[in-house]
């Protein structure tokens, strides 16, 4: 049974610890996103992120490419912490990859040129509200996950091996699947510091 909103906000963490299990079906896993893509806002309803669910082989096929993208970059006598942090990805059960089409974002710019410059942000602020959307709903659902940004580094393969159109925009991934090991404490900030209340 999945958790209310405030529950799975705060159960919402980085997980590094994850296994190739997964605690609902694929099909949930695909509804999950579904319902996120199609309901969190953006500037002007614009619509504009795109997303790629992989599973299984395609998963793992994500995370050889990154290893290997950064195996050319990392000398190779510091490359052992490296290629175990990919790895622990690469354990989990699938990934998440988000998006923005820019062709999108040029209408806008085109067609509101008042607020030609601000399409582009409001682009990123839409793309980090449905990936916490998506992490807050697999939490909700008991899976763990993680957002990391790889983009420029493996983008030209990932567009390449998913026959992804060239005007999405990579911007994040997010490696997912059931938890092996908790997160530490997180610690807060004093909430009066952060907020201001009048009345």
């Amino acid at each position: 049974m999945s958790k209310d909103f405030y529950t799975a906000l705060q159960g919402r963490r980085s997980v590094y610890g994850l296994s190739k299990e997964s605690v609902i079906s694929d099909e949930k896993i695909q509804e999950v996103i579904e319902a996120a893509v199609k309901h969190t806002p953006s500037a002007f309803n614009s619509q504009s992120g795109r997303v790629l669910l992989l599973l299984g082989g395609q998963h793992d096929k994500l995370w050889d490419i990154t290893k290997e993208a950064l195996r050319k970059i990392v000398p190779a006598d510091a490359f052992a912490p490296t290629e175990e942090k990919i790895n622990s990805f690469k354990s989990g059960y699938g990934t998440v990859l988000f998006f923005e089409d820019e062709t999108v974002i040029k209408e806008l710019q085109s067609k509101f040129a008042l607020y030609k410059d601000n399409f582009p942000i409001w682009s990123h602020h839409a793309s980090g509200m449905l990936q916490f959307v998506v992490w807050t709903g697999l939490e909700a659902e008991g899976l763990g996950a993680s957002l990391q940004h790889y983009g420029a580094l493996i983008e030209d393969q990932v567009s390449q091996q998913w026959n992804v159109p060239s005007t999405w925009k990579l911007i994040a991934q997010m490696p997912f699947g059931k938890t092996t090991a908790q997160p530490g404490d997180k610690e807060f900030k004093p909430l009066e510091e952060r907020i201001k209340v009048f009345k």
